[in-house]
């Protein structure tokens, strides 16, 4: 996906099980932010300031909707571990992370595996792809700010 790009209409399914429509934001901007696994430090940090500056992108008009591969249990665990104010999208089948070009090789300390690339997405309010916040880009403790 890049700037321009129609945005697709079913992003996937939340925590609860719910799909999620990118309708149902319709007249919102939307901040889809894919970020590797919960309960780590760096994704932790990120959710934790987007949550800390929620009212603030709401006021701006945004809505804010996380994405991983991580599994509906895995995400309420998250969410209620840092209470967590936005829904978080399972893509256990890795379709959403595909479609977005956000998933591929990455390497830690040597080893290579694959992996989801942390990347913002800015979706305006008639679906098309407005902004990228690439991962070399991405402020994990500041990132409403970069968004704002």
């Amino acid at each position: 996906m890049k700037v321009g790009d129609k945005a697709p209409e079913i992003l996937g399914r939340n925590e609860k099980g719910e799909n999620i429509h990118l309708s149902d934001y319709k007249g919102k901007k939307v901040v889809l932010y894919f970020y590797p696994k919960d309960m780590t430090s760096g994704c932790t940090a990120e959710a934790c300031n987007l949550r800390d500056n929620y009212t603030d992108l709401r006021k701006a008009g945004y809505e804010v909707i996380g994405a991983s591969i991580d599994d509906e249990q895995s995400h309420l665990k998250f969410i209620e571990k840092n209470n967590l104010p936005f829904t978080l999208i399972a893509d256990t089948d890795k379709k959403l992370v595909e479609q977005f070009g956000v998933w591929g090789e990455k390497s830690m300390y040597g080893r290579k595996y694959m992996g989801t690339f942390r990347t913002t997405f800015i979706i305006d309010e008639e679906g098309k792809i407005e902004r990228i916040i690439t991962p070399k880009e991405i402020k994990t403790s500041d990132h409403a700010a970069q968004i704002l």
